[in-house]
């Protein structure tokens, strides 16, 4: 077994260092506090992120780059996508072989509308990397660092890189999928955060299940337009990456972007939400970016159209989901009927 180097020791980053310590590899975590290492490596825990949770001695974190990726065939990003760039270009320093670079972070960037994989693309030295691989799919990193059944899905360009990070991942808890569509498959995990908003802010209304349901059925078909004419196979949103990242993302609160809309519907502005986490919600990003997006790309988007005034625009919840109900009728399926059509016409 090689050693895998894990970059971001949040609560993804550390419960993904768990599943490849359980495999038996030898993983350099990076951390951006010292103070957070000394507690990995003395306490063997990570309590801001992970509580309650044993860290396995395979796992040493460091906040030197350089040490964690030294002698490492896979570099795992784990960070939030506002920090991509600036770690692309810092790796480029401190690679000293070939690696493969797996990214598991769900977001799109703002202005450019880049996807996390496109973003490494643009900043990495292309002789320092086989291939940029995403992982993604329904995976709360409380119930992963438990070792409970969770199931998600890689893809990369080419197939075969794919499956060796598929093998890289997979044990009994944690089950491998691979999928050739890496534009569906970033968009689906990245888009699913401002649907996960959106079921926050009406739980903390107190609307009900039917609201909620209504919400991330109307939802899905928003992510299935922007993607399909962004390239997407619209047969990726009816999987793991698809729907099911929207229903765990939706309806547990273990999702940071559910609690943080959910704060909203409660009557709290966006700066003391995001203050009270305390950590990333990458929901508010990509809900810009999406909706400058669908500007652009002139995508029918109504949700993530109310989302972005209730963030962005200080419009309160309540009138946003009154204009929401009151918009124009239309037949359920044309949505499905309009995707499917123009895909099968490309």
């Amino acid at each position: 077994m090689g050693k895998v180097a894990v970059l971001g020791a949040g609560s993804w980053g550390t419960a993904l260092a768990i599943v490849l310590a359980d495999n038996g590899h030898e993983v350099g975590l990076w951390a951006h506090r010292k103070e957070l290492a000394d507690e990995i490596n003395e306490k063997r825990t990570n309590d801001k992120y992970l509580q309650g949770i044993s860290i396995p001695e395979q796992i040493v974190a460091d906040i030197e780059l350089s040490a964690v990726v030294k002698d490492a065939d896979d570099i795992i990003l784990v960070v939030p996508t506002k920090a991509i760039r600036e770690v692309c270009q810092n790796l480029n320093q401190v690679i000293d072989r070939k690696v493969t670079i797996t990214h598991a972070s769900k977001g799109i960037e703002p202005e450019t509308y880049k996807r996390v994989s496109e973003i490494v693309r643009e900043e990495m030295a292309e002789e320092l990397y086989d291939d940029v691989v995403v992982l993604s799919g329904p995976s709360h990193a409380e119930e992963v660092s438990l070792r409970q059944p969770t199931t998600v899905t890689v893809s990369a360009e080419r197939l075969e890189v794919a499956e060796r990070v598929q093998d890289l991942f997979i044990n009994r808890q944690f089950r491998v999928y691979t999928s050739p569509d890496i534009v569906g498959v970033e968009l689906g995990g990245a888009l699913k955060n401002i649907i996960a908003l959106g079921a926050g802010i009406s739980d903390g209304l107190g609307y009900g299940d039917n609201a909620k349901a209504a919400l991330i059925t109307r939802g899905l078909a928003e992510i299935a337009r922007l993607g399909t004419s962004m390239g997407a196979n619209p047969l990726t949103f009816s999987g793991l990456t698809g729907i099911g990242d929207l229903i765990v993302t939706c309806t547990s609160s273990h999702s940071r972007n559910w609690r943080a809309g959910y704060k909203l519907g409660q009557g709290h502005d966006l700066e003391e939400v995001l203050e009270q986490m305390g950590m990333v919600v990458e929901g508010v990003r990509t809900t810009k970016a999406a909706y400058q997006l669908s500007q652009t790309q002139k995508v029918e988007m109504p949700i993530t159209g109310g989302i972005y005034r209730i963030l962005f625009d200080s419009e309160d919840p309540r009138d946003v989901v009154d204009q929401l109900m009151t918009r124009i009728r239309r037949h359920e399926m044309e949505d499905l009927t309009n995707i499917l059509d123009e895909h099968m016409n490309e």
